[in-house]
């Protein structure tokens, strides 16, 4: 686990050494280890490593036999063992025991096939100096990220956003789509980053740049469902536990320190309870004083378990001193209240081990959000013409808030693709167009939320609602916030997150289970606690999915009202946001009128990220105008 940089110039430009150092030292945070360059003429790459296999010859940027095929690469290839025996039976000879050398190898025998061939998470560029291609990709899932810019003198990659920011071509400045729909979905969901013009290489992509020519991408891996109705629920079952056992197997391969990330959920129980299989695990825990807490049921099952377990209780004065840097750390807002301990846990985890296993991506495969229990629930609607349906619709949202079952007609009067945004829907477009400002509502008047979702849904056809529910998620959601702040959380502690069920082979096994198997039982993920059945502790198997619970509704009205005043009132966002309106909001939630914590999470952290990205204050400013304001 590691980040890089890399370049591609055109018309006769030269890298320039300084400018590639100060974009590499910009994520030092990554991988503290080691640093090392290599420039072409063209080409310049820079890597900063986070040593975990072959720590003694891994070093990267590195190339073949004859120094013809350069790489950088960052992320951790599972099945590279098998790689490379089949690679030394083809011919090929290596001088490391690294998996970057096995993707080198992988790429002179198949060629743009490479990642097709992987099994892991990993996102990297090759520079091919016999055939003058340059060629990168990004792992099925989007769990290792991959950003570019193109300006005048060419293209430049880096494993963050911040190191193309280092750039004399690249000014910050705000993308108004992207703040539009961030808006209803608390993360951008487009390619386009929150900074125009720098772009995201979407999962399962790959891409080639030839001769000078436009960078031209593919992509090489779709995300497909193929339920097998005929099979029973045994053989499912059977199937899950068997692929989780091997997919932790091979995550669990690690020349450093290994550990876990425990909550209360299914999830990281059963990531902790395979894991414990192979020896002795670290696990890591997180919570609050106040609101749900999960660090009771989080040492119960270390003591399940038998753990060396550690834990750490996150008051709102850490929170907030913290949040500067870790809003720096995420690159584009993100207005998930979960990131923050996750960075906390990170930074615990990180005084002991170098690398965890963690749950993200067991909901979209297996079907764990509460929210795909929905379709079931509104299956009376189905046998009703769509006429009366929409019919209903009208007169229950005519209603006063507060009426028995007024939000179930509006939403059973809807299709799938009207209702369901993703996991979270921040703002409904009427309430948007309030908390932006005039300007912004002009420039965007002729965006919708659909123009995200609708391309995916037309993608769906044949698929049930709650399969139609998981293809959203995945390809938003998933990828835009959950492994978004994973990658961003773990790595700004210089810690690597592994994530065993966002494996492909996990995935061709979750993907032939039928809905009546992932719905079932009165819950979520069914196949999924059946198969772990004998595994979890009793009070987790069936417990519902709680998200992880951060007390923001409660520290908005108390602990972070003055400072939540400060930051709107002096961060310089007029253009974008109806401040007036931000602060009645936050007024009223105060007051108890409301409960406006997702919808001002949402406006405060877009602030501090104009505060830092583009009006740069330094973290020393903002942490002392945040320790000063909390009341």
């Amino acid at each position: 686990m590691c980040g890089f940089v890399s370049v591609y110039l055109k018309y006769g430009n030269t890298v320039q050494q300084a400018e590639l150092k100060q974009m590499t030292e910009q994520i030092h945070h990554r991988g503290p280890d080691d640093t090392h360059y290599f420039v072409d003429g063209h080409i310049g790459m820079g890597f900063k490593r986070l040593s975990i296999i072959d720590v003694a010859h891994g070093r990267q940027p590195l190339c073949n036999e004859d120094g013809t095929i350069w790489i950088v690469f960052n992320g951790e290839i599972y099945n590279y063992l098998e790689l490379q025996q089949w690679l030394k039976d083809k011919g090929h000879h290596f001088r490391t025991n690294s998996d970057t050398e096995t993707i080198v190898h992988l790429y002179e025998e198949v060629g743009f096939d490479t990642p097709k061939y992987l099994r892991g998470m990993f996102s990297f560029t090759i520079w091919d100096m016999n055939n003058q291609f340059y060629f990168g990709a990004r792992d099925h899932f989007g769990i290792k990220p991959l950003y570019y810019t193109e300006t005048p003198r060419g293209y430049f990659f880096g494993s963050e956003v911040k190191s193309l920011l280092e750039l004399e071509d690249v000014t910050p400045e705000v993308n108004i789509s992207a703040l539009y729909q961030y808006f209803t979905f608390q993360y951008n969901p487009y390619t386009e980053t929150f900074f125009k013009g720098i772009h995201k290489i979407p999962p399962g992509h790959c891409f080639l740049i030839q001769e000078g020519r436009h960078l031209q991408m593919r992509s090489y891996w779709q995300v497909h469902f193929e339920p097998d109705e005929n099979k029973p629920l045994a053989y499912f079952v059977e199937q899950t536990r068997a692929i989780m056992e091997n997919s932790i197997a091979y995550h669990r391969n690690s020349e450093v320190p290994l550990g876990a990330f425990l909550s209360s959920g299914v999830d990281s129980t059963t990531t902790t309870g395979l894991l414990r299989a192979h020896g002795p695990v670290k696990t890591f825990s997180i919570g609050f004083a106040v609101g749900q807490n999960e660090l009771p049921y989080a040492r119960r099952t270390a003591q399940h378990f038998g753990t060396e377990h550690y834990e750490l209780e996150v008051t709102p004065q850490m929170f907030i001193d913290d949040l500067p840097k870790i809003i720096w750390h995420m690159d584009e807002p993100l207005a998930d209240p979960a990131a923050i301990p996750l960075y906390f846990v990170s930074k615990l985890a990180r005084q002991h081990v170098t690398v965890v296993l963690s749950g993200e991506g067991a909901d979209e495969l297996f079907g764990g959000y509460r929210i795909y229990c929905e379709p079931n629930a509104l299956k009376p609607f189905n046998f009703m013409p769509t006429g009366l349906r929409k019919m209903l619709g009208s007169i229950a949202s005519t209603l006063p808030d507060g009426i028995k079952g007024k939000n179930y007609v509006i939403r059973g009067s809807k299709s799938v693709q009207e209702r369901f945004f993703g996991n979270a829907y921040i703002f409904t477009e009427e309430l948007k167009r309030k908390v932006l400002s005039d300007w912004v509502n002009q420039q965007t008047q002729n965006l919708s939320p659909f123009d995200i979702t609708a391309p995916i849904y037309e993608q769906t056809d044949g698929y049930d609602d709650v399969t139609k529910m998981q293809y959203i998620d995945i390809h938003t959601w998933l990828v835009g916030d959950i492994l978004l702040k994973a990658d961003r959380m773990s790595m700004a502690n210089s810690l690597e997150l592994r994530v065993p069920f966002l494996d492909k082979e996990v995935f061709e096994v979750a993907r032939r289970i039928p809905t009546k198997y992932k719905i079932a039982g009165g819950t979520t993920k069914f196949v999924l606690r059946e198969a772990m059945k004998d595994l979890l502790p009793q009070e987790i198997h069936m417990r519902p999915k709680l998200g992880f619970p951060v007390p923001t509704r409660h520290w908005l009205k108390k602990e972070f009202y003055l400072w939540a005043v400060d930051i709107l009132s002096t961060s310089q966002i007029d253009p974008y946001i109806n401040k007036r309106f931000a602060l009645q909001m936050l007024a009223d939630h105060r007051e108890g009128k409301a409960d406006h914590s997702r919808k001002l999470w949402t406006i405060l952290c877009f602030a501090l990220w104009h505060l830092i990205y583009i009006e740069k204050q330094s973290f020393h400013l903002l942490s002392n105008f945040s320790i000063s304001r909390i009341s």
